[in-house]
């Protein structure tokens, strides 16, 4: 999969994808990483930013619209418009703080159940911060298990080191292509979302797999 900022005017898909969980947990650390390869410490998102990539998929160009919300909850009625649409949603907690794991069942689910307009979205629950290995309190194990249970895929990543940074993106624009050329039903590609292979640190985590 390639990137490209050549006749950015001219693509063959384009794609919407929404990050949201509780503020601080690297959402807008992860998307500017992906999308410059820089890390940096930001600010907290005030209300919503979006940021523009282009990748190259099965000779298809693909336009990426990335959003990136606030995680306070005085903008929560702010963003909830921008559900709208979204082919893909990923779930970001800090792996280093137990209560943003616990609102992504109790805050964040509920309210993507409740503004999200597309049936075939693909969601991904994505655990930050792993390079503080150390301080890490939600187990790998326990993302897995809630991921099952919400039908998302699952990945841990660090935005500060880039690791899996990339693959979270493409791995989420891959299935959200597949439905969109194939009209795939979760459940006939149960199959398809296994990456839990020894080569990949990406697993699939949908209510059909047992």
């Amino acid at each position: 999969m390639a990137s490209s900022g050549q006749g950015q005017s001219n693509y063959d898909l384009s794609f919407k994808i929404l990050l949201i969980g509780d503020s601080a947990v690297g959402k807008s650390s992860l998307l500017v990483s992906f999308i410059s390869n820089v890390v940096d410490d930001l600010a907290p998102t005030i209300g919503v930013d979006f940021k523009i990539k282009f990748l190259t998929v099965g000779g298809k160009r693909l336009k990426l619209t990335i959003w990136d919300t606030a995680g306070q909850e005085r903008f929560r009625t702010l963003t909830s418009s921008y559900y709208r649409g979204a082919q893909g949603i990923i779930l970001v907690y800090d792996v280093t703080r137990r209560d943003t794991f616990t609102n992504l069942s109790d805050v964040w689910a509920k309210e993507l159940e409740l503004y999200s307009t597309d049936e075939n979205c693909i969601k991904m629950l994505v655990g930050n911060k792993v390079d503080i290995g150390s301080d890490q309190v939600v187990s790998r194990e326990e993302g897995l298990a809630l991921a099952k249970e919400l039908g998302c895929l699952f990945l841990e990543c660090s935005a500060k080191t880039r690791l899996n940074v990339e693959q979270c993106f493409e791995e989420l624009t891959q299935k959200a292509r597949k439905y969109i050329l194939f009209s795939f039903d979760v459940s006939d590609t149960a199959l398809d979302f296994a990456y839990s292979n020894k080569s990949s640190n990406f697993e699939s985590c949908t209510q059909d797999i047992v």
